[in-house]
């Protein structure tokens, strides 16, 4: 062989090997951050949502007696219902999943699909962007009216009710998930 040949082999052999790591530093870099974020034609800023205004208390005709400030308790729980707090899984199949905290709070995605992907990926119906996600985290499937909660071997783990979940799980509606930074669970 000729130094000339031997020459461009080598050349070419170098330039395979950077290649390689290259891809290898691309592929770890997007696992370890995501996908970069594409910016959509006609895309603004996603709008803030705003808190609803508290709800006017009405006045009896009677004034109430003043309480004692050594029997003052918490004060009551006022909900839209009257009152009465949603339980867990007792108000039919969920339609919807709701984000109750975190940085999309109020966010509700309808379960109109089988499957809900989980995670940091561009690619997940619910993209949750926080260091503590994992790039594909958990996953929900209907089976039937339920949903089952899958954690998809994450890195910091999904809390179902406070509790780490180690299996596929039945999710009723009302009832917290934690991922990272995010809570939400499923509604009616």
């Amino acid at each position: 062989m000729s130094e000339l040949t031997l020459l461009i082999m080598r050349i070419g052999f170098l330039l395979l090997l950077w290649f390689f790591i290259f891809s290898i530093v691309y592929a770890l870099r997007s696992d370890l951050f995501g996908a970069p974020a594409r910016k959509m034609k006609g895309d603004g800023p996603a709008p803030v949502p705003q808190a609803a205004a508290p709800a006017p208390q009405l006045q009896h005709a009677a004034a109430p007696s003043p309480r004692p400030a050594q029997t003052a308790g918490p004060a009551p729980v006022i909900t839209p219902s009257g009152g009465a707090l949603p339980s867990a899984g007792t108000s039919g199949p969920a339609r919807s999943l709701v984000i109750t905290s975190g940085v999309a709070t109020g966010t509700s995605i309808p379960l109109d699909e089988d499957f809900v992907s989980i995670g940091r990926s561009s690619d997940s119906t619910l993209v949750i962007v926080d260091e503590y996600t994992s790039t594909y985290h958990a996953r929900l499937a209907r089976s039937g009216d339920t949903w089952v909660l899958t954690d998809l071997d994450s890195t910091n783990g999904t809390l179902l009710n406070g509790e780490k979940v180690r299996n596929s799980v039945t999710l009723p509606t009302f009832t917290p998930v934690t991922i990272g930074k995010t809570t939400f669970e499923l509604r009616p």
